[in-house]
Order: C-alpha cells, then structure tokens, then sequence
C-alpha cells in the first residue's frame, strides 16, 4: 500500500513572514522532499529522526511532535521502548529518562483506550475475530474467526475468562473429529468421564468423533485455539447440556 504523502506547514504558518526562506526549507524541502524520499519508509524516518533529537538533547515540543509522528507511522509503544532503552546505552541516561516522559505521554492515551480484549490481541498471532455466532451453546463471552474455509477449515477461537463451551460431540459417519492447537491464554479440555487437561500456547488435542467433550478457558485467564476440523463423511456437531458451574469451580 502507497504510503501517504507528509505534509508539513508550520514553517510557513509560524515564520512565513518574519524567515519566508527559513519557513520553505522546512516545509517544502525537508518535509517536502527528504520526508518524502522514497528510500527509507516514514516509519524508519520517524525512528531515526526521534534519536536524533535525543541525541541531540532536544527534548522539548518539536520531539512530542515527532514522537506523535512516530505513533501515527506504526511504532508501537513496545518498539518506541525498546528504541529509548537502546539508545540510552550510547547517548547517555538522563536523555533516555526525558524522552521517555515524553513517550509515556504520548502513548498514554493508547494504552488508557486499549479494552482488555485489545491487550489480549496483541499477545497472539491470529485475529480474535468477531462475536461467536454459536454463543447460545457458550457459558460467557466467545469469540471466531475463520482462518481458512478451503480444503481443511480452520477457525481461531477466542474465549473470554471463565467463558466455556457446552459439552459437544463431533459426529461423522466416516472420519471426522477435531484437532484443537492452543495458541494463547490458558484453558481446559476435558473429556465425559475423565480429568480435564490443561491447555497453554503449543498444547494439542486430538478429538475423535463420536467423543463427548467440552473446551473452554480457566477461570482467571483468556484462552485461543485453532480448530481444524477433521475430514469425514456426514460430518456434523451435536450441541449437549452445559458445562456445571460446579464442575467448572473444581479446575484452578
């Protein structure tokens, strides 16, 4: 995608007529032409440009405006962490402190706005997708999102804590079941009449049709795995009585 062309006019709106040339080589050379290069993208431009004022030692309103820059170019408040702590080991410490109040402030905002389900997105691969059309067989809060609908469909579904699905059975008159990956948080899996397994990012479970079962997140965490759905004949899903609340209290 095109990036979208930096704009700039403070020079002239600020100095136009006190230093008309100083204001064009702000605005129409600098952000004009060398913002605008081609050779290096904006987001690498705005990370270069904040260390240099660091280094420089300027860290008044000109760097809250570049770090505003920065953020709008796709720097993350993780990346611009990282970014400060590095150049700190070269520029000097009490420059790192002044801009990170600066960088504090500036993705305050961010991070003030962020839901809970937003800082959980940001610590998976896959998107969490939107609310589960299937939710009347959920106990709490799910969410699904079709990774792929072709040749072997695979969903990533999200769970809310506490949030668990009712017991199921995959049906197949040939083949068929489930494969679940976790990729996320922290659940369970339990099949009628055992002990519930645990599930954390990696864990695998294989479900044969014909196995009644139930899948869902701890208590006190948000939970995501893949479900692949294993090729059968006359594949199908049969919906069962909820997951106890008693039932569910036993697990930690």
């Amino acid at each position: 995608m095109e990036e979208k062309k930096i704009v700039q006019t403070a020079g002239k709106e600020q100095l136009g007529e006190f230093a008309p040339q100083f204001a064009h080589l702000n605005d129409d050379v600098l952000f004009g032409e060398v913002w605008n290069d081609d050779s290096i993208d904006i987001k690498t431009r705005c990370i270069i440009t904040v260390m240099s004022l660091m280094a420089s030692g300027i860290t008044d309103s000109s760097l809250t405006y570049h770090l505003q820059n920065a953020k709008a170019h796709g720097v993350t408040k993780k990346e611009i962490s990282g970014i400060i702590t590095h150049a700190a080991m070269y520029v000097g410490w009490p420059k790192a402190w002044a801009v990170f109040r600066l960088a504090k402030e500036v993705w305050k905002e961010e991070e003030s706005a962020q839901t809970e389900k937003d800082r959980y997105q940001n610590t998976i691969a896959f998107p969490i997708g939107d609310p589960n059309p299937f939710g009347q067989f959920f106990v709490g809060q799910s969410y699904l999102a079709p990774l792929s609908t072709e040749q072997t469909p695979v969903f990533n579904v999200t769970f809310e804590p506490g949030c668990r699905n009712n017991w199921h059975i995959h049906t197949a008159k040939k083949g068929g079941g489930q494969m679940l990956i976790c990729i996320g948080g922290r659940g369970y899996y339990q099949e009628w009449g055992k002990e519930a397994v645990e599930m954390v990012p990696g864990t695998v479970i294989t479900i044969p049709a014909g196995v009644k079962h139930w899948h869902g997140a701890a208590p006190d965490s948000w939970f995501s795995h893949l479900a692949v759905e294993v090729e059968g004949e006359e594949t199908g899903n049969e919906w069962l009585e909820p997951v106890s609340d008693e039932d569910y209290g036993k697990l930690k």
